[in-house]
């Protein structure tokens, strides 16, 4: 495997020095990538119908959101009826095959918008993603081949800067987290994994290295028994690329629970010594994957902990924190020798607004300074602002580096207090909470309404945790008027060690994607139905 290794760094290392120089001269990078997504813009239906012809009036293209936009993309649910051309493997009526990369069991809420048909971009459409929406509605993106690209160019300079920079990897065995299909939610859409994301030929020369598991499963329960025994039974696995740390922290605390029922069911799959490891009453993680030297996971903002609880769970293993990376568009990518994410300023045209409502360009950015992301990219979306907020961290060969920190009008407003979610950040980290993964302050709209502090453990009473938190709160000016005119009753807190598996599953019934689910430390008045109930 190590010989496969290396000639995958090999054949990635051009692609991944062509990129290392354009760090170096970003604003000209971003001139040449901007002048192509406009020769796209003025070719496709919206751009015509803009009527901006010349990249000199490039501002006066608007900054729009999905909502904008989505009359230029076609909904699933207007082709329905045209199911008989989808389940035959044919898009647009006009008897042409969909690409056999994308013809999947999952036909049935396939949209049959493949094809050229040039509302946002002169590219086909091969497919079609959908967004996480953890705050609001899920989004169709179309997806082109050069849209695509950019994901692969991502994932091809990050493989690189790994094997050149990091762990010296051995067997290469990797899981890529998946999003499993269930029997009670057949109105899926998108991809199925992360490797999905990658053209075929890197995935063909990855496909060595791969744990696979099936993609459809009858419930949540019977998807966590398959993950989990097949990643007991891989003993030499070195790589996890999930999302959210919850997704590999659930799965290890169902390991620690069945760990009788799951030894029994391998006692023949594994050697003897791993068999004794997984009976212990309390599992030595790093022992039962002695290989594993790299966890990719989001580690920015909410993620921060549940991230540094697996650096502690993991001490000998690399826990790099994935770059931002939006359904719309690769936006980062975490380099080791930057310390930091530089953004994929060769195939994603980067716009920035701070918080006087300028906009900036990428080379024009100050460091220390928060901004909100704007993309132009090579699938149709032109100046879209994707809702993220990200810090100017450092330069790395002139380049800056982002951090993300948290999306843009996250507040709760029950009676009018308006709560943001960096102000609740900043309350939670003055409580003693320390070594809590999961926490999440949730709004309870009863009479009085008041706000719920879930963790899943406490080394202190609740009453304690819920009079300081209280207090914090009333830092806020309209919390403490809500307060002191009896609309919000004081704050509470509960420890509930299930929760997090609980809004897990209540999120994946609704049909969003389990590895996309991210971590909220405040939660909206729409989402709190699970605690009322």
């Amino acid at each position: 495997m190590r010989i496969l290794i290396n000639l995958l760094s090999k054949i990635l290392t051009p692609i991944a020095q062509k990129f290392e120089q354009k760090l170096l001269q970003p604003e000209q990078t971003q001139k040449a990538v901007q002048e192509e997504i406009f020769t796209r813009f003025i070719k496709s239906k919206y751009g015509k119908n803009l009527g901006i012809k010349s990249l000199e009036d490039w501002q006066k293209i608007p900054i729009i959101n999905y909502e904008d936009i989505k009359q230029w993309i076609k909904p699933v649910n207007e082709v329905r009826s045209q199911n008989s051309e989808v389940r035959s493997g044919f898009c647009n009526g006009d008897l042409r095959p969909a690409p056999k990369t994308f013809r999947r069991s999952r036909q049935s809420f396939k949209p049959n918008y493949f094809g050229k048909n040039q509302l946002l971009s002169p590219e086909k459409i091969i497919f079609y993603e959908k967004t996480s929406g953890s705050r609001s509605k899920a989004k169709l993106i179309p997806y082109t081949k050069s849209l695509r690209k950019s994901f692969n160019q991502m994932f091809c300079i990050w493989a690189q800067n790994l094997i050149k920079n990091g762990p010296k990897f051995m067997t290469g065995k990797i899981y890529f987290c998946i999003s499993p299909e269930f029997e009670e939610n057949q109105n899926s859409l998108g991809l199925e994994d992360d490797s999905e994301y990658l053209d075929s030929w890197l995935r063909l020369l990855l496909s060595p290295f791969l744990i696979i598991l099936p993609k459809r499963f009858k419930t949540v329960e019977e998807f966590k028994e398959a993950l989990c025994l097949k990643l007991l039974e891989t003993e030499q696995l070195e790589i996890l690329s999930i999302w959210s740390p919850s997704f590999l922290k659930i799965h290890l605390d169902y390991i620690q629970t069945h760990h009788q029922k799951l030894a029994n069911k391998l006692k023949h799959r594994i050697s003897d010594k791993r068999y004794q490891l997984l009976l212990q009453s309390q599992i030595s993680w790093t022992q039962l994957w002695p290989h594993l030297k790299l966890i990719s996971c989001w580690d920015n903002a909410y993620s921060k902990e549940p991230a540094n609880y697996l650096r502690r769970l993991f001490p000998e293993t690399l826990v790099q924190g994935k770059g931002l990376l939006a359904t719309e568009a690769p936006i980062t990518v975490p380099l080791i020798q930057a310390s930091g994410c530089v953004p994929l300023l060769d195939e994603v045209f980067f716009e920035f607004e701070a918080s006087d409502r300028q906009i900036y360009q990428l080379h024009q950015l100050t460091q220390n300074q928060i901004y909100s992301v704007i993309i132009s990219q090579k699938g149709g979306l032109y100046r879209y602002k994707i809702g993220d907020r990200v810090l100017v961290t450092k330069f790395y060969l002139n380049t800056p580096c982002l951090e993300f920190i948290g999306r843009e009008g996250n507040t709760s407003d029950l009676v009018g207090e308006k709560l943001h979610e960096d102000f609740v950040a900043e309350v939670m980290s003055q409580l003693p909470l320390k070594d809590i993964f999961f926490k999440s302050l949730i709004p309870i709209n009863s009479s009085p309404p008041y706000y719920l502090l879930v963790v899943d453990r406490l080394d202190r009473h609740p009453s304690e945790i819920a009079q300081n938190l209280d207090r914090l709160l009333m830092q806020s000016y309209h919390y403490r008027q809500a307060r002191l005119y009896g609309q919000l009753s004081p704050a509470q807190v509960i420890i509930s060690p299930d929760m997090l598996e609980n809004i897990l599953r209540e999120k994946i019934a609704t049909g969003k994607k389990w590895g996309d689910i991210k971590p909220e430390i405040l939660m909206m008045e729409h989402e709190s139905s699970l605690i009322n109930n």
